[in-house]
């Protein structure tokens, strides 16, 4: 292992003790600027919590152009069935196997925690005389993950350099010179709720039906793979058993599903009123029913799991947007049999996956929606969808799709801010050079690729005008999900790269 890749995994395992869940990246602000502090690196954060670190130019490079080396502090927390990890105060488990470094269940924060451990070893490389450089200025923003908020929070000023070097990518080998963009719709269905007494009833019990074992994976990186969508597959196992056994027999309690907005929800389950006479009819369509999705996902999703079966723990603990709360199913109440009809028809025609391949880019996804959480409110379910497109007036297209499937259900709809598309440039002088200098190092053509993703370029771009901006970083499998991993020797190409097109700039 080359020793700045031991460097790096190391700081990045300092750093994957440290809680950062999207919007909960304080104590990581606080040891980024105290890393600087003792480092003897002037560090300073902004209104929204973004930090920034002046590393100085090394001999020789002083009256060179000041790079931004920049990535993001938060991470998508997902992990796997069974896992009793509590992403608020545990730290993130790494297991080193083979060449991989993956998580212990868990995602492992890859995406984008190995570009702050990258930042930190260049900075200290550079102050021990180990590497030249030009002036350099590490920004990590906050909230990437959930909204760019740390990107959209950038005031003018806080940062001086004109070349900007994300370190956000998945591919070594691959520069990223543009970048889908996108918005969030919020979407309330009103519930109607109706008493339900289950003595009276007669023969009626509580039950979980799930969804798991799914893919999952980056709604704008896999939305591609056309992966089985947890919410969907669930409406679609709903509605076929209430039609198979009667709805009167079946009544939805709670519904629930997807953790946060850019991931492809990997699981979804529904409490259920449900007559227990009807049990060994409904498990028989739920068997049939898994062998149905295990032929339709072969291939994207083969670990396919559903589940039915009778509960007396009504507490379940959620995941959204990083935050675990406490949910108790209700116990006397079950939805209203309209709401049911109007809930399932929703989830059942809402737009999900790739709506529009670009024409100018063979092979890129131009636009797409991830119909990415549902959850059961007092008064109302809660629905988020996440659109991206690399044509603004596509993402006003595919949005206003979304909006008009939500009021015919008779639901609420409301269109987050969203975010710049970052237009490539073909032309740049940055884009020239990094190609000149993997060439030379690796003796290699990269790769040059537009996104589906959405990243910081864009809205960054779309403040800083004169920008030359370019994306990379190690490679980096199933971002988002429990099963994410980062290949160790990738890593160290990208140190060798970025050494050499620092040097190169004297």
């Amino acid at each position: 292992m080359h020793p700045k890749t031991r460097q790096i995994l190391e700081i990045f395992e300092e750093i994957n003790k440290i809680p950062r869940c999207s919007k909960h990246e304080e104590r990581l602000a606080l040891w980024l600027q105290e890393w600087a502090g003792t480092s003897g690196f002037e560090a300073k954060t902004d209104s929204v919590n973004n930090v920034l670190i002046k590393v100085p130019a090394t001999s020789g490079y002083e009256n060179s152009p000041v790079f931004v080396l920049q990535g993001h502090m938060d991470m998508v927390c997902e992990k796997s069935k069974g896992s009793s990890h509590d992403f608020s105060r545990d730290p993130i488990r790494c297991v080193y196997d083979g060449d991989w470094l993956r998580g212990d269940g868990t995602s492992i924060g890859a995406d984008n925690g190995i570009a702050l451990a990258i930042g930190l070893v260049l900075a200290e490389a550079g102050k021990k005389g180990e590497i030249g450089h030009p002036p350099l200025e590490l920004l990590f923003t906050v909230d990437e993950e959930t909204g760019l908020t740390g990107a959209n929070g950038l005031e003018k000023g806080f940062f001086e350099g004109r070349i900007l070097l994300n370190l956000d990518s998945e591919d070594e080998g691959v520069f990223i010179v543009g970048c889908a963009g996108g918005k969030n719709t919020r979407v309330t269905l009103p519930v109607d709720w109706e008493l339900f007494d289950y003595g009276k009833k007669g023969g009626f019990g509580l039950f979980r039906l799930s969804v798991e074992g799914l893919e999952g994976g980056h709604s704008g990186v896999e939305i591609h793979r056309q992966r089985a969508n947890g919410i969907q597959l669930l409406a679609r196992l709903l509605a076929g058993l209430r039609e198979k056994i009667g709805a009167e027999n079946l009544r939805l309690v709670f519904l629930s599903g997807g953790s946060v907005h850019n991931a492809i929800p990997n699981r979804a389950e529904a409490f259920i009123a449900l007559n227990r006479s009807k049990g060994w009819q409904a498990e028989d369509f739920v068997s049939g029913f898994l062998q149905t999705l295990r032929e339709e996902y072969a291939k994207s999703d083969p670990e396919i799991v559903l589940d039915l079966k009778e509960v007396e723990n009504r507490i379940l603990f959620e995941t959204s947007e990083g935050k675990v709360t406490r949910k108790e199913v209700p116990s006397d109440r079950v939805f209203s049999a309209g709401t049911e009809e109007r809930l399932l028809e929703l989830l059942l025609g809402f737009p999900h996956g790739v709506y529009r391949l670009s024409d100018r880019i063979p092979g890129l996804v131009e636009t797409s929606n991830n119909l990415a959480i549902v959850r059961t409110g007092e008064t109302g379910i809660n629905i988020l969808s996440s659109q991206r497109s690399s044509v603004m007036s596509r993402l006003v297209e595919i949005s206003g799709k979304v909006e008009a499937v939500a009021k015919l259900a008779g639901a609420r709809v409301e269109h987050e801010a969203g975010y710049p598309a970052w237009e490539p440039d073909l032309e740049s002088v940055l884009l020239s050079k990094c190609r000149q200098v993997y060439l030379w190092t690796f003796e290699k053509e990269p790769e040059i690729e537009v996104v589906h993703a959405g990243l910081e370029c864009g809205v960054i771009g779309s403040k800083c005008e004169s920008m030359e901006m370019i994306s990379l970083g190690p490679t980096i499998k199933e971002p988002h999900s429990p099963a994410e991993r980062i290949f160790i020797p990738s890593i160290e190409k990208v140190w060798i790269f970025l050494e050499n097109l620092l040097k190169s700039y004297r």
